[in-house]
């Protein structure tokens, strides 16, 4: 009998390795297709089998799996970030297993049609303009009033986007964003959006049902890098059904409701403005946050129903659970990093991890790549999880000396 097997289209920089420890529990030997395998540096020692292919061609990526299939049952097909959950909907229509419908994903991550399907529906979103030019930047800036975000219309991990409070600031980014200084996977289309003021929350969906909802804070603008996630949100019953009341509506409107979607919220003073929608399951630390505060592994879930199997959203447990990403105030290179292993240590502490390794030279780019590492505090009550948390965070330290200290050019 052949051996099952789960590809995966890319392989995610964080939430990967767990995709591949939940396949390897559920029986399932894990395939990776990459076009650039270097990128994950966990990939040697969690055992999987990884295979150089453009992931950007539809055509190679058939006829690798078609190769597969002739040494493997292929159990199911899925991918951890949203740029590839297009494809992976064509390759499960084209082998005939359960995926996401890739016209859906489509439309839902080209983020100027995702605007115009919820405005359609009535889903309170921020105002908006589409940009391909400094002068349309300027235009619809003007339209909106300042402060705006730009950012671009499709991507992921907020790369690229930015609040510009002044004509100087929306210059210098629309600058960054058309110059060639961001890359662009399609054509450089900027979005500009009003700035919906207000606490962020993120609703956890899978499939028609939410699971849960984070709260969390970003660190200073003008960026929005997440510096601490907290599990569930504290909300009143009130606020809690009307996030999950436009949660669902947002599904409705963009056709989606087959697996793992995360819609982002802030709260304003008219109540739930919907920022953006994500057809994936939110990166870590949030699957790591509801398993420890539910019991309910998402990512285990999530790959049941790309392999057919029955899931399970039932919680075992409510506990609180609370992350605090580790991101330096600084460009240079990285000297040391110490104290996680006293913080790993602490009483209620689930996970302490670090992304970097000493002498690294690091330059922030404002978003998910300005990341370090994490810490992760569990207890049954929030305030306790956010005194287990920042005792462990203080424990931890390190040094970083600037270019310029070094005669390099940042």
């Amino acid at each position: 009998m052949s051996r099952r097997a789960l590809i995966l289209v890319e392989g995610g920089t964080f939430t990967g390795v767990l995709y591949i420890q939940a396949a390897q529990r559920l029986g399932l030997h894990p395939i990776i297709l990459s076009a650039d395998p270097a990128r994950y540096d966990y990939l040697a020692t969690e055992g999987a089998q990884v295979i150089h292919a453009d992931t950007s061609d539809l055509d190679t990526l058939i006829r690798e799996c078609s190769r597969l299939r002739t040494a493997y049952d292929i159990a199911g097909i899925t991918s951890v970030g949203d740029s590839f959950y297009a494809t992976v909907g064509k390759l499960c229509q084209y082998f005939n297993l359960s995926g996401p419908n890739p016209a859906s994903i489509e439309r839902c991550c080209n983020k100027f049609t995702q605007r115009q399907l919820l405005e359609k529906a009535g889903v309170p979103i921020p105002a908006y303009r589409l940009a391909a030019s400094e002068t349309d930047v300027k235009r619809s800036a003007a339209d909106l009033g300042l402060p705006v975000i730009l950012k671009p219309a499709s991507g992921t991990g907020s790369r690229g986007v930015r609040l510009c409070h002044t004509v100087e600031e929306l210059a210098e980014h629309t600058a960054h964003l058309l110059d060639g200084k961001h890359i662009w996977r399609s054509s450089p289309i900027i979005l500009i959006e009003e700035f919906a003021q207000g606490p962020y929350y993120g609703a956890q969906i899978m499939g028609n049902d939410v699971v849960g909802i984070t709260a969390a804070q970003f660190g200073p603008p003008p960026h929005f890098v997440f510096h601490e996630l907290n599990f569930p949100a504290i909300l009143t019953n009130d606020e809690h059904e009307r996030i999950v009341d436009v949660s669902l509506r947002c599904l409705q409107a963009l056709d989606l409701g087959w697996g793992p979607t995360i819609v982002e919220l802030r709260w304003t003073k008219l109540g739930p403005v919907v920022i953006e929608v994500n057809p994936r399951l939110s990166g870590t630390p949030d699957p790591q946050l509801i398993q420890l505060a539910y019991g309910i592994d998402l990512v285990t879930e999530h790959i049941k129903l790309v392999i057919g199997d029955k899931w399970n959203l039932r919680r075992r447990h409510s506990h609180t659970a609370v992350a605090r990403i580790l991101v330096p105030d600084r460009d240079g290179v990285l000297d040391w990093i110490t104290g996680d292993s006293q913080a790993a240590a602490v009483s209620g502490i689930a996970e302490v991890k670090l992304y970097v390794e000493p002498k690294t030279p690091f330059v922030r780019k404002g978003d998910s790549r300005d990341w370090i590492g994490h810490v992760i505090a569990t207890s049954p009550y929030f305030a306790q999880t956010e005194a287990i948390l920042h005792h462990a965070v203080d424990l931890i330290h390190w040094s970083i000396t600037p270019f310029s200290t070094l005669g390099v050019r940042e």
